[in-house]
């Protein structure tokens, strides 16, 4: 395409402003599930978002995301263990009605969902040269988190939803998956079709936590 200067570059795409009130919609149903139906999620679903969310932007051209699809039953049984331990150990941490409270919540849909993805960062990629982190080495794990991000929109745009389970032990979790030990979790996934929608999140309608205005949180200089 050559723009009105004469340069031959593809212009830059224009949204319209039905496109961006699709986008706000998105962002407003992209909510953490934890109910899933049984039902399979179609391999031509599953590899359209994952190959979306490759598409994310990471420090240097680095790519250092590392997905890992956990199908076997023992692999995700093990997952299910440290889950549970985990969560033991952190309803200790709440006393009184907030430890009641903290029991009845379902923080993860690990049992019910079809597929389960282990999201690791490696810390030292080849690709990108190292480019961009040299002061800032944790840009890699920012990296792989703007991926997570992306695929959690792209499964929403194909009707399907995404828990963050970080109620985990990464040691066991990394080897539980015989993965690279120096790689590094940074999260593990639920994915499958939800068993209800919701516009606000559940921990609201669980009365643990309102969401705060954005004004609180924005600072000045």
């Amino acid at each position: 395409m050559t723009d009105q200067s004469g340069n031959n570059e593809r212009l830059a795409p224009v949204f319209s402003g039905a496109f961006r009130s699709e986008f706000e919609t998105l962002l407003r149903w992209r909510r953490d599930v934890r109910r899933f139906l049984p039902d399979p999620v179609p391999g031509p679903v599953l590899d359209r978002i994952l190959a979306l969310a490759d598409l994310a932007p990471s420090v240097g051209n680095s790519q250092p995301w590392r997905i890992v699809i956990v199908s076997d039953e023992i692999r995700r049984s093990a997952i299910i263990q440290s889950f549970e331990a985990e969560n033991e150990i952190a309803a200790g941490q709440y006393d009184g009605e907030k430890g009641r409270l903290y029991r009845q919540l379902k923080l993860s849909g690990l049992k019910e969902a079809p597929v389960h993805l282990a999201i690791f960062s490696e810390d030292n990629p080849e690709q990108g040269d190292g480019l961009g982190r040299m002061s800032m080495p944790e840009t890699l794990a920012y990296s792989t988190v703007s991926m997570i991000h992306t695929l959690w929109l792209a499964a929403r745009t194909e009707g399907v939803g995404v828990g963050w389970v970080s109620i985990l032990d990464p040691v066991e979790v990394t080897r539980a998956l015989d993965v690279d030990p120096d790689w590094r979790l940074v999260a593990y996934l639920c994915v499958g079709y939800p068993q209800e929608e919701h516009i606000d999140p559940e921990l609201e309608r669980a009365r643990w936590q309102a969401r705060t205005p954005l004004a609180s949180r924005l600072i000045y200089r």
